[in-house]
This record gives C-alpha cells, structure tokens and sequence, in this order.
C-alpha cells in the first residue's frame, strides 16, 4: 500500500511539473507571437528604426502617429475598458478609411510606439511634436475627431490628465 501511494504521488508531482513547463512554453510563445505582431505591423506601416533616433522619430505616417496619441490619451488614468477600445478602432476605421485587419495592425504599432515613451504625458508629447513635423496641424482634425468621437460615443469627458494632454497637443501643434 505504501508503494502505491508513493506512486501516485509521483505521478502527480510528474503531471504538476509537466502543466507548468507546458504552460511556460505556452507564454513563451505568446511573447514571441506578440513581438512578431509588432514587427509585422511595423513593416506595413514602413516603420524603419535608425540608429540614434527614438522610435517615434522613425514613423513617417500621420495616421499612425494619430493613431498612436489617441490610444495614449485613453490610457493616460488606466487602460481603457473595452468599450472604449472598441470604440476608437471603429472610430479609425471611418476616419482612415481603412478596414479591421488594418485598424489592429495600426492599433499594435501605435501602443508599441507609446511604450517606448517614458510615461503617457511624456508618449504624447514626443508623439505630437512628430506629428507636427509630419503633418504641421492639418492632422488635428482627425487626431481631435478620434477622440472627441470616441469620447461622446461612451458619454464619457476627459479627465483632468486628459484636458492636460489636450493643451500639451494643442502647444505641440502650434493651435
């Protein structure tokens, strides 16, 4: 009797050992998945990265830098719901024209652009600085109708952060 429960045992200590090594395979994956995703989504949008340049300053695409500070502003108090989330990639879809596959793409290299960033406020300054030199302030029409938008559609108003990014974005395109 003792050998079968020692046994067992060893069969279950075998089984527990072999679920975690299995499911720290599995995450490996993901984190090798999410940073293909990345570099995916960099390619299409012709994103180059250079040498002693910060991210940001390698994206020559104003949608993408649009893209990019309005899913930093909705981040700036916590990560936003999925609603919100939804919202926004409907919300670029219209105002891009462009279809879903292309929205998450943009939506990756955008959240990928603003983690490069020391903190949020920091992500929207340096994105909205490249913005104007992209774009000077005829973007901030669709930057402003992607977050107004996304905004009234949740009947949510901005946070005192928020209103904060609003006038660093307004400064940063010479408004």
């Amino acid at each position: 009797m003792p050998f079968l429960i020692a046994l067992i045992s060893a069969a279950g200590v075998l089984y527990f050992w072999m679920m975690r090594a299995r499911n720290a395979a599995d995450a490996a994956h993901d984190v090798m998945d999410m940073a293909n995703d990345v570099r995916l989504a960099a390619r299409r949008f012709g994103f180059r990265r250079q040498g002693n340049l910060h991210p940001v300053e390698g994206v020559d695409d104003p949608d993408v830098v649009a893209t990019a500070i309005a899913a930093t502003f909705f981040e700036l108090d916590s990560l936003p719901n999925a609603e919100t989330h939804r919202t926004l990639m409907v919300k670029m879809q219209s105002r891009f024209n462009i279809n879903l596959s292309d929205a998450e793409e943009m939506m990756i290299l955008a959240r990928w652009l603003s983690a490069q960033c020391a903190s949020p406020m920091a992500a929207i300054t340096r994105l909205a600085r490249r913005q104007y030199k992209l774009n000077k302030a005829d973007s901030l029409d669709d930057l402003m109708s992607l977050i107004s938008d996304t905004l009234e559609t949740n009947g949510e108003t901005p946070s005192p952060r928020q209103a904060d990014a609003l006038q660093d974005i307004s400064r940063a395109l010479k408004v």
